[in-house]
């Protein structure tokens, strides 16, 4: 059955394969044009008995160190690989329904509404010229895109040292959410000292978040029972106020059939459009093109990233592990040094949360019967900095077809990742130093490939196009009317947080498509 969502117009409809930020990006640009849009997604939701949870907790007044022990202990259960929220595994697939083989490669894919922003850490920041100059796009392209979206997805921060480095979109006007006791403490020390970093190329700065608003419960990291951490599918209500269809379809494949194109579902329906926008994520949109007759192989690229956690010298106020609080990351810190890298080096630095002092036990108290106490201590003196690197020092990922449609997984390792790793990791230890944290480096660990979840440029984008490239309109080549708006056609992956380039970019191309 070949179905053409188009009965109430004079014209086929645009095609977004995909809820996630890039996709409500991009149909929230074609819609703004006059253009009908029919979204289709996996359509997987929180469970309802879940949903029910949600809704209970969200309902009382005061919050009970019981009700929050109750609502984070399904996330502690969560598969390795998965990354769990509101005790469901709905917001990401299994290894085993992308993958014939992994490879080692520890990147997931997503079906739900929403896509994989159903569960991120809401980290906002754009990127910086230089770590796009091989790009065909230019930061200043991008700047009015970072502005349209904005009025999607909530923007919380200040005006700070970062807008120096990073003045892609401006904090001007913004607020703040509330930092930590821990935080709090840590900027007015980083304050202090800015010069001093300054002279080492170290510039920090609040975070900014894709958050409305905060009771600051403590249990981002395990699901907000407000949902005031934006996920895409917000966005989708307001979409379809403005006339976009949106469904349930897993697509196979894709093809350009004559003057439009057609999508081949899962189950054999056909859905018959104009042009489609192909906004799956990097994994999801890598198997659909491949399926599609596109190359036989595509590379990925990757930021990697390392975890180094770091003990505060000085005496909290109050104890960091009670309320009121919130856990996503709490200071952005950017190296800019040549001894490090030619890009910026980006770090995320988080407070205390309560994984602290599970991985402390799990790590070290096993081996010290009856050191709970110590643990849990050291866990309220603890702040981690999640470091990320250019893909220009990380590992490639080659995918291809493998058993089923599901692809397989080869990592190329780079020849200069750990030597610029442990440069970045010394010089963010230096740094912090001056602002009252002992890094210990002895316990910090690099992720392994895809762990950073910031990954892309399978087929780049190019001002002239080739085999395996696209062009400014996200058409890889060859194609007319198939567009690729995720960050699949990143020619690079800068270390700074991605999102919100994606959803620039996926705008960007919807009104110039």
């Amino acid at each position: 059955m070949v179905r053409c969502w188009s009965c109430s117009v004079t014209e086929a409809p645009d095609l977004v394969i995909g809820s996630g930020p890039a996709g409500v990006s991009v149909a929230h640009a074609l819609l703004s044009r006059g253009r009908h849009v029919v979204m289709l997604d996996g359509g997987k939701m929180l469970e309802p008995r879940a949903e029910a949870r949600r809704k209970a907790l969200a309902a009382l007044p005061v919050l009970a160190e019981a009700d929050r022990a109750a609502w984070r202990a399904p996330q502690y259960e969560s598969p390795p690989g998965q990354v769990r929220r509101y005790g469901s595994d709905f917001a990401i697939e299994s290894a085993g329904e992308t993958f014939a083989d992994t490879g080692g490669l520890e990147l997931r894919s997503s079906r739900a509404v929403g896509g994989l922003s159903t569960l991120w850490g809401a980290a906002v920041l754009p990127y910086a010229a230089r770590d796009i100059a091989n790009w065909p796009v230019r930061i200043e392209e991008l700047a009015p895109h970072y502005r349209q979206v904005a009025g999607l997805m909530p923007v919380s921060g200040r005006v700070d040292d970062l807008q120096a480095v990073l003045p892609g979109f401006s904090m001007a006007g913004a607020r703040q959410i509330a930092p930590s006791v821990q935080a709090g403490v840590l900027l007015d020390r980083l304050g202090r000292v800015r010069d001093h970093l300054a002279a080492q190329g170290i510039f920090a700065g609040a975070a900014r978040h894709a958050v409305s608003d905060c009771k600051r419960c403590g249990l981002c990291l395990h699901g907000c029972p407000y949902g005031f951490i934006w996920s895409a599918r917000a966005a989708i209500g307001s979409l379809i106020a403005k006339g976009m269809t949106h469904r349930t379809g897993v697509v196979l494949r894709v093809e350009e059939a004559g003057a439009g194109v057609r999508l081949h579902l899962a189950g054999g329906e056909v859905v018959a459009g104009a042009r489609v926008f192909v906004a799956a994520g990097v994994l999801e949109t890598a198997r659909i093109l491949m399926a599609s007759g596109g190359p036989a192989e595509m590379v990925m690229a990757d930021s990697l990233q390392a975890f180094l956690p770091m003990l505060h010298r000085w005496r909290s106020p109050t104890r960091p592990d009670l309320p009121p609080h919130h856990t996503l990351p709490q200071v952005f810190v950017e190296i800019d040094h040549p001894e490090v890298s030619p890009r910026l080096v980006h770090a995320q630095v988080y407070s205390w949360n309560e994984y602290f002092r599970r991985d402390l036990m799990q790590t070290y108290g096993r081996r010290l019967p009856g050191s709970g106490a110590l643990w849990a201590a050291l866990a309220r003196r603890l702040m981690v900095a999640q470091v990320f690197l250019h893909s220009d020092h990380t590992a490639r990922i080659a995918l291809r077809q493998g058993a089923g449609g599901r692809l397989v997984a080869q990592v190329m390792p780079a020849t200069d990742s750990a030597t610029v790793m442990q440069a970045a990791l010394h010089r963010l230890a230096r740094g912090m130093g001056l602002a009252g944290l002992s890094a210990l480096r002895f316990a910090s660990r690099t992720g392994g490939p895809g762990a950073s979840f910031h990954t892309g440029g399978t087929v780049p984008m190019a001002l002239s196009t080739r085999a395996g490239q696209s062009d400014l309109s996200g058409r890889p080549y060859g194609l007319s009317l198939v567009h690729v708006v995720d960050s699949s056609v990143f020619p690079s992956i800068p270390a700074t947080t991605i999102t919100f380039s994606v959803m620039a970019n996926a705008h960007r191309i919807g009104m110039l498509a």
